[in-house]
């Protein structure tokens, strides 16, 4: 199963992250208590194995502001609300990842893989609609958002069985300040769900 940990600020979060095991790291460049400058993030992606999944997190950004990030941070992936996506030249090497907030399976035909879902808030740790989440999640490769933590991240892949996870707030003490250990156990709970 695919883990994003997301909201990264530090170092020691970033490195917690890459030593347990996570695909992917994100970066906030939206307002947020985790938002971080694109030099600040490339600096920290320094010791991300190629390996790991780059993501560059944005809510209705500028052409502009995500010029920036894209020339600067140089992400893998852009994840911001889907709508957001027509108007942004994403470049040869960066990949869409579209967020969609609580959308329904009979909204779109044809679903873009991956995709993440999430709750109406980005990282408020408000959770999804885990029943939303899983009909969509049998047409595509979804990534559950929102609300997720070590102490529910088993359920929420049962009744939803996505592709990936995604967390942020469920792995810190406070807003923006990410526990190595949190991050530990929420993905060693994801990989003990894979052997089952």
């Amino acid at each position: 199963m695919f883990v994003k940990i997301c909201g990264l600020t530090t170092l020691a979060a970033v490195q917690a992250a890459v030593d347990n095991g996570a695909d992917a790291v994100g970066f906030v460049f939206a307002q947020s208590p985790r938002r971080v400058h694109p030099e600040i993030a490339r600096s920290l992606c320094e010791p991300v194995p190629t390996n790991v999944t780059r993501v560059a997190v944005m809510r209705h950004p500028s052409e502009e502001e995500w010029l920036a990030v894209r020339d600067i941070f140089e992400p893998d992936w852009l994840q911001t609300d889907a709508a957001d996506l027509a108007t942004l030249e994403l470049g040869r090497k960066c990949a869409a990842l579209p967020v969609y907030r609580n959308a329904r399976a009979d909204d779109e035909q044809d679903w873009p893989s991956p995709m993440l879902f999430e709750g109406m808030s980005s990282g408020s740790g408000q959770p999804a609609d885990w029943e939303r989440a899983a009909a969509i999640a049998a047409h595509t490769d979804l990534i559950l958002a929102g609300g997720l933590s070590a102490s529910n991240v088993t359920d929420a892949i049962s009744a939803v069985r996505p592709w990936g996870v995604d967390v942020s707030s469920g792995v810190e003490t406070s807003p923006g300040m990410k526990n190595p250990d949190k991050i530990a156990e929420f993905i060693a709970r994801v990989r003990a769900m894979e052997k089952h």
